[in-house]
This record gives structure tokens, C-alpha cells and sequence, in this order.
């Protein structure tokens, strides 16, 4: 045999990539040894605004800190979008409406301004407000809509974004451009007495909004180890299946489209606090374009991929004021550089079993089970296997 055949690698012995190779690490960790390395890494991203060691944040254009709270601000938006896109496979395009919803609805309960005549409702009245009444917009919206599918619904949601918007603009108790201002904020003071939540520092704010993020990590966390999260997976690949299997997707889509809406709402709050200030400018549809760009670049149906691409979105922009007329195009040739090398987005979903189900398989073969590196926008594509 020839030095060059006795040289063939055997295709048994390749070894898988890097990232697969992390990711199988990582998945045969238990519980409490996830927990022990996630704990530290939680600790760092509350440092983040006092370590001041992120990339380009010496930028003396922009406030540090405040670029922070915007990029957690648009985790959270994304977040509350991937449960409607990356777990359900809904395609919205008009997840600003409730976005807007929930900001004005804060401004309506505390803004002087406001046509209930200076209420003085506390920021933890409005908080849970907020979102029932996103959540009771994402009923009415999402009931005779979601009966429709693909580009049919993102035009529907589409409309039901710019709806939002002119009746904002057309509808006086709303005040159109003139708005709100003194938009109520979160209680708190500092040591001698000073307000804690303020306009120009976005530490607390970033804080609070790092909180919510963890919180509803591990809600969602936990709905897609259920059978929610199943039949939403299930409805992502192939509807027509699922309802053959006897899920009922109407509803399970009423309940993605009322959770997202939630979390759109939770930020609309956090939003209207910080600036002080809601009118109609800051819903229009490129607002929600940057949305769905966050959580399909990131990587659609991946919770941690999401708040990546969130960060992408909104800090890279953020920390080129030095050239503002570059800063888009900049931000518009690392998208396109992205999507041809990552299709997928920086973290693809991967469709992997349940914890139980791992360790089932891997019993059964003596190996991990094979993942798929698609995202879901493009399993839908393929019609893929759950």
C-alpha cells in the first residue's frame, strides 16, 4: 500500500467541530454544575456598566452605560419576539405595536400630561398593568389573524403595527407628536436622598433590565421543556402535522402571540421610564424591522443567540458616534457579511431532545444525538423532522 492511501484518515476517527464539541460538553454537565459556571458568568453582565472594559466603551460620544441599558433593553424586545418567530414560527413584522402599547400605557398612568389628569399610579401599579393590557391587544390581534400563515400573517401584523402608530398620531388623548413627558419611573433614591432612576444614568436602569431578562430566561426555559413548548416546536416545522397529532394549534398560537406581546409590553414600560418622554416617532416600521433583524441574526429560536444579536443591533450603532453618517452602513455590511457566512445566525437553534430524552439516546447508541446547525426560519423551508 502507498504512503499516500496509508495516509487517508478514517471517517470515523474526524473529529466534530469546536462548537459541537462545547455544546456535548456542556449538555453532559448536571444541573448543579451548569448552575455553578452560569452563576459567574451572571455576576460579570451585572459588573459590565462598572468594569467598563466592553469593546470601544472608553467611545466618549456615547454614554457607556446607557448604550448597556439600550442593548439589554432590545435583549428583552427580542426575547419576547423569539417566542412568537424562533418558537412558534409566527412571522411578525408589527411587534412594535405592542412595544408602543406598553410604553404609552405607562405614559397614560403617570405622565402629567396625561388625560386622567396627573395620576399618580406607582411604577409597580404599571408594570403589571401594562402587560395585561398587551397581553389582552395580543388576543384581540391575534385571534382572527392567526388563522393565516406565512407572508398572509406578517402583512396582517404588519398593519396591526401601523395601526398602532397613526392612532397614536390621529387620536388627541394620545397627543400625536407632542406626547408625554415626565413619564413615571421605578422607585428608589440613593443615600442622600436623590432619585435613583434618572434620565442619564443607565446603571439601575440596566440592572433592572439584566433582572427581567434572567427572569423570563428561565419562564421561557421552562415552557419549552413543556408540552408548550413542544407543540410550539411542533407547529414551527409543519402545522398541518401537529394538528393531525391532534394539537391544537390555534390555541397554542393565541398563547405564543399573548406571551410575546407581554414581554413587548414589559419593554414599551422600561422604555417610556428611562427617556421620560412618548410620542408616535419611535414605532414606526423600521423600529420593527431592527426587532426581527435582532432575533434572526442572533440565531431565531435560540434564547442566548437573541440577546446576542440584540447586542449586535443596538451597542455597535450606539458606539460609532463618531461618524454617524458611516454608522448604518457599517452596521448594514456586518449584517450582510453575517448572513452569508451564518445563515443560521451567530447561534443557530439547535433542535436537540429533552434532558431525559439525551440521556436516553446517548444509553441507547453510546453517543450525543445528531443536531441540526439550520435555524428555524430555515427548518420551515425545509419542512424538517422535529
Amino acid at each position: 500500500m502507498s504512503a499516500g492511501v496509508g495516509t487517508q484518515r478514517d471517517p470515523g476517527t474526524v473529529r466534530a467541530p469546536f462548537g459541537q464539541r462545547v455544546r456535548d460538553w456542556w449538555n453532559s454537565r448536571s444541573r448543579a454544575e451548569q448552575w455553578m459556571i452560569t452563576i459567574p458568568v451572571v455576576v460579570l453582565v451585572y459588573l459590565l456598566p462598572m468594569l467598563n472594559v466592553f469593546p470601544l466603551s472608553t467611545e466618549p460620544w456615547t454614554d457607556y452605560e446607557l448604550a448597556l441599558f439600550n442593548a439589554a433593553r432590545l435583549g428583552l424586545i427580542a426575547l419576547g419576539l423569539n417566542v412568537v418567530l424562533g418558537q412558534a414560527g409566527l412571522l411578525d413584522l408589527g411587534y412594535v405595536g405592542f412595544f408602543a402599547i406598553g410604553a404609552y400605557v405607562a405614559a397614560i398612568m403617570t405622565s402629567r400630561d396625561s388625560f386622567l389628569h396627573n395620576p399618580h399610579y406607582s411604577w409597580l401599579v404599571v408594570v403589571p398593568v401594562a402587560m395585561a393590557v398587551t397581553m389582552i391587544s395580543g388576543v384581540l390581534i391575534g385571534t382572527p389573524t392567526l388563522r393565516l400563515r406565512g407572508d398572509y400573517l406578517a402583512i396582517v401584523t404588519l398593519g396591526f403595527g401601523e395601526m398602532v402608530r397613526l392612532l397614536a398620531d390621529n387620536l388627541d388623548p394620545l397627543r400625536g407628536n407632542r406626547g408625554f413627558q415626565d413619564v413615571g419611573r421605578p422607585p428608589g433614591t440613593h443615600a442622600d436622598g436623590s432619585p435613583l432612576f434618572t434620565q442619564t444614568d443607565g446603571k439601575p436602569w440596566y440592572w433592572l433590565t439584566v433582572t427581567f431578562i434572567i427572569v423570563i430566561l428561565l419562564l421561557i426555559g421552562n415552557l419549552e421543556r413543556s408540552r408548550v413548548g413542544r407543540a410550539w416546536v411542533a407547529i414551527r416545522e409543519d402545522e398541518d402535522v401537529a394538528e393531525l397529532m391532534g394539537i391544537p394549534t390555534f390555541r397554542f398560537k393565541v398563547w405564543a402571540f399573548v406571551m410575546g406581546a407581554a414581554i413587548g409590553g414589559l419593554s414599551g414600560v422600561l422604555y417610556a421610564g428611562q427617556v421620560g418622554f412618548v410620542n408616535n416617532q419611535r414605532f414606526d416600521v423600521v423600529t420593527s424591522i431592527l426587532f426581527v433583524a435582532a432575533v434572526v441574526l442572533g440565531g431565531s429560536g435560540n434564547k442566548v443567540g437573541v440577546l446576542l444579536g440584540a447586542l449586535v443591533i443596538s451597542y455597535l450603532p450606539d458606539r460609532f458616534q463618531l461618524a454617524p453618517q458611516y454608522r448604518f452602513l457599517a452596521f448594514g455590511l456586518a449584517l450582510i457579511v453575517l448572513m452569508i457566512f451564518r445563515p443560521q445566525g451567530l447561534l443557530g437553534a439547535r433542535q436537540r431532545l429533552l434532558a431525559r430524552g439525551r440521556q436516553a439516546y446517548q444509553r441507547l447508541v453510546g453517543a450525543p444525538e445528531p443536531v441540526s446547525a439550520d435555524s428555524a426560519l430555515t427548518e420551515q423551508g425545509k419542512g424538517g423532522d422535529l
